[in-house]
């Protein structure tokens, strides 16, 4: 039985950290366009907060990784997995958090969020920055 892709990793490409000390990298777009679980178009805000290691996300090609999500049928759930999974293979990040906020659709929002540090994803939890946010709809 052949797996479906999802996406193709190979569009995103890395530039190298200019510190080798930590920091942190606030990504935002509002430009997440693709077809939901109704073959209806659906809009979500990305945030990403990235603390890299060795290499850095090039945002053109985050842009056009993204792009790429706008004629594919795939629900909220199964996107933010996949962005996620795509963004710590390419670029193994000290952290990686994504929080995706969608557009209502028949009166609800949604947000998801996933997180590098929780135990749950192989983390540690050395940051605790996640605790008792839950109502913040940023990243």
């Amino acid at each position: 039985m052949k797996m479906k892709t999802w996406s193709d990793s190979t569009i995103l490409h890395s530039i190298p950290s200019p510190s080798n000390k930590g920091y942190e990298i606030k990504i935002k777009t509002s430009e997440v366009t693709f077809l939901g679980v109704k073959d209806q178009p659906d809009f979500a805000d990305l945030y990403i907060s990235f603390y890299p290691k060795d290499t850095v996300i090039e945002l053109k090609s985050l842009k056009y990784y993204l792009q790429q999500f706008r004629d594919k049928i795939i629900s909220y759930e199964r996107l933010i997995n996949v962005v996620y999974d795509d963004i710590v293979s390419t670029y193994s990040p000290d952290r990686l958090r994504i929080v995706m906020v969608f557009n209502p659709r028949g009166g609800i929002s949604s947000k998801l969020t996933i997180d590098s540090d929780w135990k749950v994803r192989g983390g540690d939890e050395r940051y605790k920055d996640w605790i008792g946010n839950s109502e913040e709809w940023q990243g």
